[in-house]
């Protein structure tokens, strides 16, 4: 299985449960261990995996919100160094 293959499973799980008159994501549970495992392993968290394909709109404040706290902890890391010498 690569990344590709992965994001068609996610496709076709979401059209099949449309085909079904389910309105929601695909979630863990409607696949197999192994198909878990591989979609995590390519594509990252589930929410991000849904997100690469296609399937949930990508959250806009996400990379904002890890980018202070990036920051946030190198100030942390900073003041800590100062404190120390």
């Amino acid at each position: 299985m690569n990344k590709e293959d992965c994001i068609t499973i996610l496709c076709e799980k979401k059209k099949e449960l449309e085909k079904n008159g389910v309105s929601r994501f695909p979630a863990r549970s409607d696949f197999t261990n192994e198909e878990i495992v591989a979609i995590k392993a390519f594509l990252g968290p589930w929410p991000r995996a849904l997100e690469a394909a296609g399937i949930k709109d990508a959250d806009p404040t996400r990379e904002e919100e890890k980018k202070q706290k990036r920051i946030e902890l190198k100030r942390k890391k900073t003041e800590l160094k100062k404190t120390i010498k």
